[in-house]
């Protein structure tokens, strides 16, 4: 279950970088390949758990997960893979170059100004 160590990650992240700007995260985005294999509900539920006494608790996760890609040898085209039907949308081929699955990243942070108790 690898979606515990990435959601301990991006508490890690997200907090550092709520640190530096005196801020609250209010909402994380966050996106990953397809090859990842990450589990949407698994890691939202480690990502709450995790972020519990923390600067995180209480942010949103978004997940977004980006398509394989591949690119034709024909034609030149970079397209996402559809595996019920593996043919360049272009050309109609179907030689093509599986192009590198998309990392894990975190793409957005919204933040919002921390409460000091000072009026």
């Amino acid at each position: 279950m690898h979606e515990t160590a990435i959601a301990q990650s991006l508490v890690e992240i997200i907090s550092q970088e709520a640190q530096s700007r005196h801020a609250r995260p209010v909402r994380a985005k966050m996106s990953c390949g397809e090859l990842n294999a990450v589990n949407d509900e698994v890691l939202s539920f480690a990502f709450e758990a995790i972020a519990q006494g923390t600067l995180c608790e209480g942010t949103k996760l978004q997940i977004e997960h980006k398509p394989l890609e591949g690119t034709c040898r024909a034609c030149g085209r970079v397209f996402a893979i559809d595996f019920a039907h593996v043919k360049c949308p272009n050309c109609g081929g179907s030689d093509f170059d599986l192009r590198p699955d998309a990392p894990l990243l975190v793409e957005q942070i919204e933040f919002e100004g921390l409460d000091d108790g000072e009026d």
